[in-house]
Protein backbone atom coordinates (compact mmCIF):
# COMPACT_ATOMS: atom_id res chain seq x y z
CA UNK A 1 0.00 0.00 0.00
CA UNK A 2 2.65 2.35 0.61
CA UNK A 3 4.56 1.82 -2.42
CA UNK A 4 1.30 2.32 -4.34
CA UNK A 5 0.86 5.62 -2.62
CA UNK A 6 4.34 6.69 -3.54
CA UNK A 7 3.85 5.87 -7.16
CA UNK A 8 0.73 8.03 -6.96
CA UNK A 9 2.31 11.11 -5.37
CA UNK A 10 5.09 10.50 -7.85
CA UNK A 11 2.97 11.14 -10.82
CA UNK A 12 0.46 13.54 -9.30
CA UNK A 13 2.18 15.63 -7.10
CA UNK A 14 5.75 17.10 -9.29
CA UNK A 15 6.13 20.57 -8.80
CA UNK A 16 6.71 22.66 -11.90
CA UNK A 17 7.30 26.00 -12.21
CA UNK A 18 6.82 27.96 -15.40
CA UNK A 19 8.72 31.42 -15.58
CA UNK A 20 6.51 33.64 -17.65
CA UNK A 21 8.49 37.36 -18.77
CA UNK A 22 8.13 40.43 -21.25
CA UNK A 23 7.57 43.86 -21.61
CA UNK A 24 4.64 45.45 -19.95
CA UNK A 25 1.43 45.04 -21.86
CA UNK A 26 2.82 42.30 -23.81
CA UNK A 27 0.11 40.02 -22.79
CA UNK A 28 1.85 38.06 -20.09
CA UNK A 29 -0.59 38.35 -17.91
CA UNK A 30 -3.68 37.10 -20.05
CA UNK A 31 -1.26 34.14 -21.01
CA UNK A 32 -1.00 33.21 -17.16
CA UNK A 33 -4.34 33.52 -17.11
CA UNK A 34 -5.20 31.49 -19.83
CA UNK A 35 -2.78 28.58 -19.27
CA UNK A 36 -4.48 28.63 -15.68
CA UNK A 37 -7.53 27.86 -17.38
CA UNK A 38 -8.82 31.46 -15.93
CA UNK A 39 -10.34 34.53 -17.84
CA UNK A 40 -9.05 38.23 -17.02
CA UNK A 41 -10.72 39.29 -13.72
CA UNK A 42 -12.11 35.88 -12.15
CA UNK A 43 -11.16 35.48 -9.50
CA UNK A 44 -7.31 34.43 -8.38
CA UNK A 45 -6.59 35.74 -11.67
CA UNK A 46 -3.87 37.38 -12.82
CA UNK A 47 -4.50 41.39 -12.80
CA UNK A 48 -4.09 42.81 -16.55
CA UNK A 49 -3.25 45.96 -17.94
CA UNK A 50 -0.44 48.41 -19.53
CA UNK A 51 0.88 49.14 -15.87
CA UNK A 52 3.98 46.78 -15.15
CA UNK A 53 2.81 44.93 -12.01
CA UNK A 54 5.49 42.82 -11.48
CA UNK A 55 7.90 44.51 -9.65
CA UNK A 56 8.99 41.34 -8.14
CA UNK A 57 8.59 38.05 -9.33
CA UNK A 58 4.85 37.32 -8.54
CA UNK A 59 3.61 33.32 -8.14
CA UNK A 60 0.28 31.80 -9.59
CA UNK A 61 -0.95 28.94 -8.48
CA UNK A 62 -2.84 26.47 -10.74
CA UNK A 63 -6.75 26.40 -9.27
CA UNK A 64 -6.79 22.67 -9.73
CA UNK A 65 -3.07 21.57 -9.15
CA UNK A 66 -1.46 23.97 -6.61
CA UNK A 67 1.66 22.01 -7.42
CA UNK A 68 2.26 23.88 -10.85
CA UNK A 69 3.43 27.37 -10.29
CA UNK A 70 3.17 30.49 -13.43
CA UNK A 71 5.71 33.22 -11.99
CA UNK A 72 4.72 36.16 -13.48
CA UNK A 73 8.21 37.94 -13.62
CA UNK A 74 9.46 41.77 -14.04
CA UNK A 75 10.32 42.90 -17.17
CA UNK A 76 14.10 42.70 -17.81
CA UNK A 77 16.30 45.90 -18.15
CA UNK A 78 14.69 48.20 -15.29
CA UNK A 79 17.40 49.75 -12.36
CA UNK A 80 16.61 46.65 -10.19
CA UNK A 81 16.61 44.16 -12.56
CA UNK A 82 19.23 45.03 -14.58
CA UNK A 83 19.94 42.47 -17.92
CA UNK A 84 23.48 41.34 -16.65
CA UNK A 85 22.30 40.68 -13.17
CA UNK A 86 18.45 39.22 -14.17
CA UNK A 87 18.34 35.64 -14.27
CA UNK A 88 20.75 36.02 -10.59
CA UNK A 89 17.63 38.09 -9.02
CA UNK A 90 14.66 35.96 -10.23
CA UNK A 91 16.20 32.87 -8.95
CA UNK A 92 16.91 31.14 -12.56
CA UNK A 93 17.40 27.46 -10.86
CA UNK A 94 14.00 27.40 -9.68
CA UNK A 95 12.54 27.43 -13.10
CA UNK A 96 11.87 24.63 -15.37
CA UNK A 97 11.47 26.79 -18.37
CA UNK A 98 10.74 30.59 -19.29
CA UNK A 99 8.32 31.82 -21.86
CA UNK A 100 9.15 35.11 -23.13
CA UNK A 101 5.68 37.07 -24.28
CA UNK A 102 5.86 39.85 -27.06
CA UNK A 103 2.75 41.37 -28.77
CA UNK A 104 5.60 42.80 -31.27
CA UNK A 105 8.71 41.60 -31.78
CA UNK A 106 11.47 40.77 -28.81
CA UNK A 107 13.17 43.35 -27.85
CA UNK A 108 16.75 43.87 -27.04
CA UNK A 109 16.53 43.00 -23.32
CA UNK A 110 14.53 40.16 -24.34
CA UNK A 111 17.00 38.98 -26.78
CA UNK A 112 19.53 39.12 -24.05
CA UNK A 113 17.68 37.19 -21.50
CA UNK A 114 16.95 34.35 -23.71
CA UNK A 115 21.02 34.23 -25.19
CA UNK A 116 21.53 33.83 -21.19
CA UNK A 117 19.16 31.31 -20.83
CA UNK A 118 20.52 29.49 -23.44
CA UNK A 119 24.00 29.64 -21.95
CA UNK A 120 22.70 28.17 -18.53
CA UNK A 121 21.12 24.96 -21.14
CA UNK A 122 17.24 25.53 -20.25
CA UNK A 123 14.44 25.58 -22.60
CA UNK A 124 13.36 29.20 -23.41
CA UNK A 125 10.27 30.06 -25.39
CA UNK A 126 8.98 32.67 -27.24
CA UNK A 127 5.55 33.56 -27.60
CA UNK A 128 4.26 36.47 -30.46
CA UNK A 129 0.49 37.08 -28.30
CA UNK A 130 -2.41 38.98 -29.38
CA UNK A 131 -2.33 37.17 -32.61
CA UNK A 132 -6.33 37.65 -32.63
CA UNK A 133 -5.41 41.45 -32.98
CA UNK A 134 -2.50 41.03 -35.96
CA UNK A 135 -5.42 38.65 -37.94
CA UNK A 136 -8.25 40.89 -37.70
CA UNK A 137 -5.46 43.98 -39.15
CA UNK A 138 -4.90 41.00 -41.68
CA UNK A 139 -8.53 40.60 -43.05
CA UNK A 140 -8.64 43.95 -44.05
CA UNK A 141 -6.31 43.11 -46.77
CA UNK A 142 -8.22 42.42 -50.57
CA UNK A 143 -6.12 39.41 -50.95
CA UNK A 144 -6.41 38.17 -47.55
CA UNK A 145 -4.81 34.62 -46.69
CA UNK A 146 -5.06 33.36 -42.60
CA UNK A 147 -2.59 30.76 -44.03
CA UNK A 148 -0.12 32.94 -45.69
CA UNK A 149 -0.44 35.69 -42.99
CA UNK A 150 0.26 33.48 -40.14
CA UNK A 151 3.27 31.91 -41.86
CA UNK A 152 5.06 34.85 -42.85
CA UNK A 153 4.27 36.35 -39.16
CA UNK A 154 6.12 32.80 -37.88
CA UNK A 155 8.84 33.19 -40.54
CA UNK A 156 9.36 37.32 -39.43
CA UNK A 157 9.84 36.78 -36.17
CA UNK A 158 12.27 33.60 -36.68
CA UNK A 159 14.21 35.65 -38.46
CA UNK A 160 14.28 38.62 -36.70
CA UNK A 161 15.79 36.44 -33.28
CA UNK A 162 18.29 34.69 -35.50
CA UNK A 163 19.62 37.83 -36.87
CA UNK A 164 19.89 38.89 -33.57
CA UNK A 165 22.08 35.40 -32.48
CA UNK A 166 19.73 33.39 -31.09
CA UNK A 167 20.20 29.82 -31.56
CA UNK A 168 17.32 28.01 -32.89
CA UNK A 169 14.46 30.05 -31.77
CA UNK A 170 10.82 28.47 -30.82
CA UNK A 171 8.11 31.02 -31.79
CA UNK A 172 4.50 30.56 -31.10
CA UNK A 173 1.55 32.48 -31.99
CA UNK A 174 -1.14 32.50 -29.39
CA UNK A 175 -4.33 34.44 -28.72
CA UNK A 176 -4.59 33.99 -24.69
CA UNK A 177 -8.49 35.17 -25.83
CA UNK A 178 -8.85 31.86 -28.21
CA UNK A 179 -6.76 29.01 -26.87
CA UNK A 180 -8.20 26.55 -29.57
CA UNK A 181 -6.34 28.38 -32.49
CA UNK A 182 -3.29 29.46 -34.09
CA UNK A 183 0.20 27.83 -31.87
CA UNK A 184 -1.16 27.17 -28.62
CA UNK A 185 -1.82 23.80 -29.13
CA UNK A 186 1.69 23.22 -30.83
CA UNK A 187 3.22 25.16 -27.73
CA UNK A 188 2.09 22.28 -25.97
CA UNK A 189 3.60 19.56 -27.71
CA UNK A 190 6.71 21.15 -27.54
CA UNK A 191 6.39 21.85 -24.14
CA UNK A 192 5.42 18.08 -23.72
CA UNK A 193 8.06 16.71 -26.13
CA UNK A 194 11.26 18.88 -24.05
CA UNK A 195 9.97 18.27 -20.53
CA UNK A 196 11.27 15.17 -18.67
CA UNK A 197 9.38 12.33 -18.82
CA UNK A 198 7.83 12.90 -15.16
CA UNK A 199 6.79 16.30 -15.72
CA UNK A 200 4.77 15.70 -18.77
CA UNK A 201 1.69 14.48 -17.09
CA UNK A 202 2.15 17.34 -14.83
CA UNK A 203 1.62 20.21 -17.51
CA UNK A 204 -0.96 17.82 -20.01
CA UNK A 205 -3.49 18.10 -16.67
CA UNK A 206 -3.09 22.15 -16.75
CA UNK A 207 -3.68 22.61 -19.87
CA UNK A 208 -7.09 23.24 -21.22
CA UNK A 209 -8.87 21.24 -23.64
CA UNK A 210 -7.97 23.20 -26.99
CA UNK A 211 -7.74 20.22 -29.17
CA UNK A 212 -8.87 16.78 -29.27
CA UNK A 213 -5.62 15.41 -29.32
CA UNK A 214 -5.19 16.51 -25.49
CA UNK A 215 -8.14 15.10 -24.38
CA UNK A 216 -6.62 11.83 -26.06
CA UNK A 217 -3.30 12.12 -24.35
CA UNK A 218 -4.85 12.35 -20.45
CA UNK A 219 -7.19 9.62 -20.56
CA UNK A 220 -4.02 7.49 -22.02
CA UNK A 221 -2.37 9.35 -18.73
CA UNK A 222 -5.02 8.11 -16.74
CA UNK A 223 -5.42 4.96 -18.10
CA UNK A 224 -1.56 4.11 -16.89
CA UNK A 225 -2.81 4.43 -13.52
CA UNK A 226 -5.62 2.61 -12.66
CA UNK A 227 -3.60 -0.53 -12.22
CA UNK A 228 -2.34 1.41 -9.49
CA UNK A 229 -5.62 2.14 -7.79
CA UNK A 230 -6.97 -1.56 -8.57
CA UNK A 231 -4.03 -2.89 -6.64
CA UNK A 232 -4.77 -0.93 -4.00
CA UNK A 233 -8.16 -2.06 -3.42
CA UNK A 234 -6.86 -5.24 -3.74
CA UNK A 235 -4.25 -4.79 -0.56
CA UNK A 236 -6.65 -3.92 1.59
CA UNK A 237 -9.16 -6.81 -0.06
CA UNK A 238 -6.94 -9.02 1.65
CA UNK A 239 -7.65 -7.43 5.67
CA UNK A 240 -10.33 -9.31 7.16
CA UNK A 241 -11.74 -6.03 8.39
CA UNK A 242 -16.14 -6.11 8.00
CA UNK A 243 -16.65 -2.91 5.30
CA UNK A 244 -13.14 -2.14 5.13
CA UNK A 245 -13.14 -2.93 1.72
CA UNK A 246 -15.84 -0.95 0.44
CA UNK A 247 -15.17 1.80 2.37
CA UNK A 248 -11.63 2.36 0.62
CA UNK A 249 -13.41 0.97 -2.83
CA UNK A 250 -15.68 4.39 -2.45
CA UNK A 251 -13.42 6.72 -0.88
CA UNK A 252 -10.62 5.95 -3.66
CA UNK A 253 -13.04 5.89 -6.41
CA UNK A 254 -14.61 8.79 -5.71
CA UNK A 255 -11.14 10.63 -5.61
CA UNK A 256 -10.03 9.21 -9.05
CA UNK A 257 -13.83 9.94 -10.72
CA UNK A 258 -13.47 13.63 -9.41
CA UNK A 259 -9.79 14.29 -11.11
CA UNK A 260 -11.53 12.36 -14.07
CA UNK A 261 -13.81 15.43 -13.83
CA UNK A 262 -11.93 18.23 -13.34
CA UNK A 263 -9.24 17.49 -15.58
CA UNK A 264 -11.47 17.00 -18.34
CA UNK A 265 -13.24 20.29 -17.78
CA UNK A 266 -16.90 18.90 -17.51
CA UNK A 267 -17.11 19.94 -13.62
CA UNK A 268 -20.33 22.67 -13.45
CA UNK A 269 -17.68 25.27 -12.68
CA UNK A 270 -15.50 24.67 -16.25
CA UNK A 271 -18.76 23.94 -18.37
CA UNK A 272 -20.50 27.34 -17.11
CA UNK A 273 -17.00 29.22 -17.75
CA UNK A 274 -16.52 27.75 -21.24
CA UNK A 275 -20.34 28.16 -22.29
CA UNK A 276 -19.28 32.31 -20.98
CA UNK A 277 -16.24 31.95 -22.82
CA UNK A 278 -17.84 30.22 -26.23
CA UNK A 279 -21.17 32.18 -26.24
CA UNK A 280 -23.03 28.65 -26.42
CA UNK A 281 -25.60 27.96 -23.51
CA UNK A 282 -24.84 26.38 -20.59
CA UNK A 283 -28.02 23.72 -21.40
CA UNK A 284 -26.50 22.80 -24.77
CA UNK A 285 -23.18 22.01 -23.17
CA UNK A 286 -24.89 19.91 -20.68
CA UNK A 287 -26.95 18.19 -23.17
CA UNK A 288 -24.45 16.51 -25.19
CA UNK A 289 -23.28 15.31 -21.64
CA UNK A 290 -24.21 11.78 -21.12
CA UNK A 291 -22.55 10.60 -17.96
CA UNK A 292 -24.88 11.15 -14.73
CA UNK A 293 -21.04 11.82 -13.25
CA UNK A 294 -20.28 15.12 -15.39
CA UNK A 295 -21.30 18.39 -14.35
CA UNK A 296 -22.63 17.08 -10.89
CA UNK A 297 -20.84 17.12 -6.93
CA UNK A 298 -19.25 13.32 -6.97
CA UNK A 299 -20.44 12.07 -3.39
CA UNK A 300 -19.78 8.19 -2.44
CA UNK A 301 -24.00 8.04 -2.58
CA UNK A 302 -24.01 9.05 -6.00
CA UNK A 303 -21.31 6.74 -7.02
CA UNK A 304 -22.91 3.71 -5.89
CA UNK A 305 -25.72 4.10 -7.35
CA UNK A 306 -24.08 4.06 -10.57
CA UNK A 307 -21.65 1.09 -10.00
CA UNK A 308 -25.13 -0.47 -9.03
CA UNK A 309 -26.23 0.06 -12.65
CA UNK A 310 -22.31 -1.71 -13.66
CA UNK A 311 -23.88 -5.33 -13.85
CA UNK A 312 -20.42 -6.91 -14.05
CA UNK A 313 -19.04 -4.67 -11.53
CA UNK A 314 -22.13 -4.68 -8.80
CA UNK A 315 -21.84 -8.52 -9.16
CA UNK A 316 -18.23 -9.07 -8.76
CA UNK A 317 -18.68 -6.31 -5.23
CA UNK A 318 -21.02 -8.93 -4.21
CA UNK A 319 -18.75 -11.88 -4.62
CA UNK A 320 -15.81 -10.30 -2.98
CA UNK A 321 -17.59 -10.13 0.12
CA UNK A 322 -18.62 -13.44 -0.11
CA UNK A 323 -15.57 -14.79 -0.25
CA UNK A 324 -13.48 -12.60 2.35
CA UNK A 325 -14.57 -15.05 5.26
CA UNK A 326 -13.87 -18.04 3.56
CA UNK A 327 -10.32 -18.82 5.46
CA UNK A 328 -6.95 -18.13 3.54
CA UNK A 329 -8.33 -18.97 -0.44
CA UNK A 330 -11.29 -16.61 0.47
CA UNK A 331 -9.07 -13.49 0.83
CA UNK A 332 -6.54 -14.10 -1.79
CA UNK A 333 -10.17 -14.61 -4.18
CA UNK A 334 -11.59 -11.17 -2.18
CA UNK A 335 -8.52 -9.62 -3.54
CA UNK A 336 -8.69 -10.69 -6.85
CA UNK A 337 -12.16 -9.48 -7.19
CA UNK A 338 -11.74 -6.20 -5.19
CA UNK A 339 -8.83 -5.21 -8.06
CA UNK A 340 -11.10 -6.35 -10.96
CA UNK A 341 -14.04 -4.34 -9.77
CA UNK A 342 -11.77 -0.90 -9.32
CA UNK A 343 -9.90 -1.73 -12.61
CA UNK A 344 -13.52 -2.27 -14.76
CA UNK A 345 -15.56 0.22 -12.92
CA UNK A 346 -12.59 3.12 -13.41
CA UNK A 347 -12.22 1.97 -17.12
CA UNK A 348 -16.07 2.31 -17.51
CA UNK A 349 -16.12 5.87 -15.62
CA UNK A 350 -13.18 7.47 -17.75
CA UNK A 351 -14.67 5.94 -21.52
CA UNK A 352 -17.62 7.87 -20.69
CA UNK A 353 -16.25 10.60 -18.97
CA UNK A 354 -13.60 11.29 -22.09
CA UNK A 355 -16.26 10.84 -24.68
CA UNK A 356 -18.37 13.43 -22.92
CA UNK A 357 -15.25 15.65 -22.95
CA UNK A 358 -15.05 15.25 -26.75
CA UNK A 359 -18.25 15.76 -27.18
CA UNK A 360 -18.63 19.28 -25.09
CA UNK A 361 -15.25 20.31 -27.14
CA UNK A 362 -17.46 19.33 -30.20
CA UNK A 363 -20.28 21.42 -28.71
CA UNK A 364 -18.49 24.54 -27.75
CA UNK A 365 -16.71 24.93 -31.37
CA UNK A 366 -19.96 24.16 -33.07
CA UNK A 367 -19.00 21.20 -34.68
CA UNK A 368 -22.28 19.31 -33.62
Amino acid sequence: MVLLQQQREETCDISLHIAITGESGSGKSTFVNAVRGLRNGDEGAAPTGAVERSKEPIPYFHPDYPNVTLWDLPGVGTMKYPAHKYLELVKFDRFDFFIIVSDTGCRENDVKLAQEIQKMKKKCYFVRSKIDNFMRDERRNEDFSAERSLREMRKNCVQGLRDQGIVSPQVFLVSSFEPNLYDFSLLQQTLDRDLPKNKRDTLLFIMPNINPEIIIKKKKAFQSRIKYWAGLSGTVAAVPVPGLSVAVDIGLMVSVVKSYVTDFSIDKSSLEKLAERTNVQHADLCAVVRSPLAGVEITPELLTRVLTQLACVAAFMTAEESFRWIPVVGLVASAGLSFLVIYKALNSFLDTLADDAQRVFEKALGLN
